[in-house]
């Protein structure tokens, strides 16, 4: 049993090199300021808006939360550790068929262009800014367009950062993408904005250690009510985003 002293000595213990290399290129890449373009798309919350489905925090709450585990954030998760995983196994025929799966594997028109736009986004920054040889050898001959969970996995695979963090980074990002967008369209103010965070956290990490453990065979979503929102956002009449 570690004592008081021992614990505080471990959790205070500095990062080594390639831990703190991963940490910062994780808070790089998938902060808000990284130019994905990630603020001017909803994933159909702005017709659910509309409609009345989300009128509040609490019922903002319930929409993320199954669009976090039973629809869009499993399916990307999922996406993301599968392309990592064809990605550091060298097999580029996998990843090929992988990107055109997950270029497919959308409800909408607009959720197809908003995650192949910030998929593009994200490599072409990506490689422009935190190029490597790896990151260069996937992509030779690489002609497939590239959704943004499977941009994030393949990059994420050549620096060689840990696939978990990669995951539970990644639906951070997203989760906060999306209140980002209640908080302007509900609105929310910043507080209730911190106060959802909180309350998806567990969600999150829930969501995350499923997808490092499956398999695309898993890949499905029971959201029906979120997808027919993102269809019903290409013909809504005044819009603020472009999903």
């Amino acid at each position: 049993m570690l004592t008081r002293s021992t614990e505080l000595a471990i959790s205070e213990a500095a990062l080594s090199p390639a831990e703190g290399a991963a940490l910062y290129r994780l808070l790089t890449w998938l902060s808000p300021a990284f130019p994905v373009g990630a603020f001017a798309y909803s994933s159909g919350i702005e017709w659910a808006v509309e409609a009345g489905d989300i009128r509040n925090m609490a019922t903002f709450r319930g929409w993320l939360g199954a669009m976090l585990s039973d629809g869009q954030g499993f399916c990307d998760a999922v996406l993301l550790v599968n392309a990592y995983r064809a990605a550091s196994g060298c097999d580029p025929g996998k990843l090929s068929e992988l990107a055109e799966l997950a270029a497919a594997f959308v409800p909408s028109r607009e959720r197809q262009l908003e995650t192949l736009s910030q998929g593009r986004a994200f490599m072409d920054t990506a490689r422009a800014a935190w190029n490597c040889a790896e990151l260069e050898r996937l992509m030779t001959g690489f002609d497939t367009g590239l959704a943004y969970p499977v941009a994030v996995g393949m990059v994420g695979a050549a620096h060689a950062v840990p696939l978990g963090a990669i995951v539970h980074a990644f639906l951070h990002a997203v989760v906060s993408n999306w209140i980002s967008a209640g908080a302007r369209l509900i609105p929310l103010g910043q507080t209730d904005s911190q106060r959802l965070l909180v309350a998806l956290e567990q969600d999150v990490v829930a969501v995350g250690s499923r997808a490092l453990h499956a398999g695309l065979d898993d890949l499905g979503s029971a959201t029906f009510r979120a997808d027919l929102a993102s269809l019903r956002h290409e013909v809504q009449y005044t819009r603020l985003f472009r999903s």
